[in-house]
């Protein structure tokens, strides 16, 4: 129940403040989002497999954004920040796919 009430907040006051991101963080904020949605859908396959455990779940969301944002960071440093996104993307696109089948496998039980 604390999570959608926050979760409701949140997006009242990115509404009404409208935020602005500094432009040195705005490669990385799209990089961390995906991150981000990767870790929310593992936990919520988790939360179905019944093996969820929050404290997991707040480490790998934070490692998540930090690594791919480390990753996105050391590629802007060798010039090969395009590329280095780009997989980061994948890789995590192919996570959150596979976790979405999972989850889809266990609500339709197909």
């Amino acid at each position: 129940m604390y999570a959608v009430i926050a979760l409701i907040v949140g997006v009242v006051a990115g509404l009404l403040v409208h935020p602005t991101v500094p432009e040195w963080l705005a490669p990385y904020l799209p990089i961390a989002v995906i991150a981000a949605l990767d870790a929310v859908f593992g936990g919520l396959r988790a939360k179905l497999d019944n093996i969820f455990d929050a404290k997991v779940f707040v480490v790998s969301f934070v490692a998540n954004v930090l690594v791919a944002a480390f990753i996105v960071f050391l590629g802007d440093q060798l010039g090969v920040g395009a590329q280095l996104s780009t997989a980061v993307v994948v890789v995590l696109g192919i996570r959150i796919f596979g976790n979405a089948a999972a989850i889809r496998r266990h609500i339709f039980k197909a």
